[in-house]
C-alpha cells in the first residue's frame, strides 16, 4: 500500500512525485497487488485526468480539531501504468488548494490538520475496502501521522493488525511550524497527546518526521542527499534505514521483504528516550 503526498502525472514532475509513481509501478508489475492513495490537490484536473467518485466509500465525517469534515473518495487510472490511484478529497482541506503553500509561496496555516485528515481518510478507506496490506508505504510530510495512527489508534483493526510501515524521508524545506492545539487535534482513540512527549511545541515539520519514523518499522531515503540527521534518529532507535537507492526500485521491493519478515518490536512508550 503506498500512500504519498503527490503522484505523477496528476501533479507536474518532480524526483518525489515521479518515486510515487514508478516504484509502485515497478513494484506491481513484479508481482504484488498494490493500492496507491494521494490527496486530490486543487491543480489536479478531474476531466483531464478520468477522476470520479466512489459513492460507496464516500460520505463518512471525520471529526478533527472539535469540526466535522465530510471525506470524499475519488479514483482513477494510469492507462499506461495498469494502475489505479485513490484521491482523498475534502472541500475545505484540499478543494482549490495546493499540496503546502497557495500561489504566493504562503503556507497553509491548516497544513497540520490536512496530513490528519489525509492520514484518517486513507485509513478508513481501506478499512471500507476489506483489504489487508502487508506493508504500508508512506511518502512525503503529509503522510507522516499514519504510521503513528497505525500503531495506536489502528493497531487492531483486521485491516492493519499485521501489517508494517516503512516512512520515506523527505528532503523538503518547509517553514511550517505545527501549531500547539496539533496535539489535541492528532488524538484519537488509542492515539493520545502522550504520542508527542519529548516534542516541544510548536513542531516542525522535520519533528512530524522524526515522529514518523518512532512508530515506523523501517526507513527508506528518497532522495540522494537525504536528511542525515534523521537517517541517525532512525539509527539511534533502532529502525532500519535503506540507503538512497537510485532508481534501483528492485533495492525497495527487497527492504519491504525485510521489514515484512522481521518486523519491529512495538514501541515502549514509557522508555522510549526521545
Amino acid at each position: 500500500m503506498f500512500i504519498t503526498q503527490e503522484i505523477e502525472p496528476y501533479v507536474p514532475a518532480s524526483e518525489h512525485t515521479l518515486l510515487g509513481r514508478q516504484m509502485s509501478q515497478y513494484v506491481q508489475e513484479h508481482g504484488r497487488e498494490i493500492r496507491s492513495f494521494t490527496p486530490k490537490w486543487g491543480n489536479i484536473n478531474e476531466r483531464r485526468n478520468q477522476l470520479h467518485e466512489v459513492i460507496r466509500l464516500s460520505g463518512m465525517n471525520l471529526i478533527i480539531d472539535d469540526t466535522d469534515h465530510p471525506l470524499i473518495i475519488k479514483v482513477a487510472s494510469i492507462p499506461s501504468a495498469r494502475m489505479q490511484v485513490y484521491f482523498i478529497d475534502n472541500e475545505d482541506f484540499f478543494h482549490k488548494r495546493l499540496a503546502v503553500a497557495d500561489k504566493e509561496g504562503k503556507e497553509y496555516e491548516d497544513n497540520a490538520l490536512r496530513a490528519i485528515f489525509y492520514a484518517r481518510g486513507v485509513l478508513e478507506t481501506v478499512k471500507k475496502l476489506r483489504w489487508v496490506p502487508e506493508v504500508i508505504h508512506c511518502q512525503g510530510w503529509m503522510a507522516s501521522i499514519v504510521p503513528v495512527l497505525l500503531k495506536t489508534a489502528y493497531k487492531e483493526e483486521p485491516s492493519f493488525r499485521d501489517c508494517r510501515v516503512v516512512f520515506s524521508i523527505v528532503d523538503q524545506p518547509l517553514t511550517l511550524n505545527l501549531p500547539e492545539c496539533f496535539p489535541a487535534s492528532v488524538a484519537y482513540r488509542e492515539c493520545t497527546t502522550e504520542v508527542l512527549e519529548g516534542f516541544e511545541t510548536p513542531l516542525t515539520s522535520m519533528d512530524l518526521q522524526r515522529l514518523a519514523i518512532k512508530y515506523s518499522d523501517g526507513v527508506t531515503v528518497s532522495s540522494e542527499h537525504g536528511v542525515p540527521e534523521l537517517q541517525e534518529y532512525a539509527a539511534s532507535i533502532g529502525v532500519p534505514v535503506m540507503a538512497y537507492p537510485g532508481q534501483d526500485y528492485d533495492k525497495y521491493i527487497e527492504f519491504f521483504d525485510q521489514v515484512w519478515s522481521e518486523g519491529k518490536p512495538e514501541v515502549d512508550e514509557e522508555d522510549e528516550d526521545m
